[in-house]
């Protein structure tokens, strides 16, 4: 029988471990806790890891609410119709670069991109260059104004680059162009890094908040974080009138907030488990292998 020695490196390993695991699940536990505890608990700060008066009050309140709901039909609009032009783009892109010295151009494109990677323009100019193309207070501002991330693209296609030019030669034999090979044999093949780089654009559109705040001006337009935001600030001025006696109003608006972030959060948190061994597999060949 073979037994494990653990060492006191293994020992102050796993009790980081397990530090960080608590320092990042401690807050979720306290949110969803505190969204569905009574006020009574909630005012005397006795609320940790799980609920205390099961109360699904704030719930019913912020899935009543018409303009989260609208928020969140928002959001969901610019994370599907996001992700799909990211997408799009993206992997023709990272196709056309993974040809390498065959595509024409290849080392000017390159250094533009990589270049896009540690400078910018700047929001002024962005601003401007948005207002000019007539983008301001459109959903199109919020979908187009990231649909390329040059990290991402670089990781696509250095995983296309690992796909045997052989195979896409058999298919150039076969008849098919470059959108052909593209559709029926590259991307076939590359369903991990497909799933890594759509959970990207997704998580980063969904979470986005400072270009829609920038952008948008119409609050019918406005996503689930700015709408989150807007319930932030007037739980702060309700804070303010408890301090003058109104402190049930402040319990109120807590319950409220916690509860709408957890209704923000729980899209993603579906999704990804299904991601997950995608999510690992696409990262690891897209970023080590050439």
């Amino acid at each position: 029988m073979v037994t494990k020695k653990f060492s006191i490196y293994s020992v102050f390993k796993y009790l980081f471990i397990i530090l960080v695991a608590f320092t990042i699940i401690y807050p979720m536990l306290n949110i969803i806790a505190v969204s569905l505890s009574d006020n009574i608990y909630i005012m005397k700060n006795e609320v940790t890891f799980y609920p205390k008066g099961f109360n699904l009050n704030a719930y019913r309140i912020v899935l009543s609410d018409s303009s989260l709901l609208l928020s969140y039909w928002n959001t969901i609009k610019y994370v599907v119709l996001g992700t799909l032009i990211s997408m799009v783009v993206t992997t023709c892109g990272a196709y056309a670069l993974s040809k390498g010295k065959k595509l024409f151009g290849y080392r000017f494109f390159s250094v533009m991109i990589i270049i896009t990677m540690f400078f910018s323009g700047g929001l002024i100019p962005e601003y401007l260059t948005m207002r000019a193309l007539g983008l301001i207070n459109t959903t199109w501002v919020i979908v187009l104004i990231g649909a390329v991330s040059a990290w991402n693209l670089m990781v696509m296609k250095t995983f296309f680059s690992t796909i045997p030019q052989d195979l896409q030669d058999s298919g150039r034999i076969d008849g098919l162009n470059d959108f052909g090979i593209l559709f029926y044999i590259v991307l076939p093949l590359s369903s991990a890094i497909l799933a890594t780089i759509s959970l990207f654009y997704a998580v980063g559109l969904w979470n986005s908040y400072f270009t829609p705040y920038i952008y948008l001006k119409d609050p019918n337009k406005y996503p689930i974080q700015i709408h989150l935001k807007q319930l932030l600030i007037a739980g702060t001025n309700r804070s303010q009138e408890a301090a003058m006696g109104m402190g049930d109003n402040l319990i109120m608006s807590e319950s409220l907030v916690n509860a709408t972030i957890i209704v923000a959060i729980v899209p993603i948190i579906i999704i990804y488990p299904f991601l997950q061994k995608y999510f690992v597999k696409g990262i690891m060949i897209g970023s080590l292998k050439e």
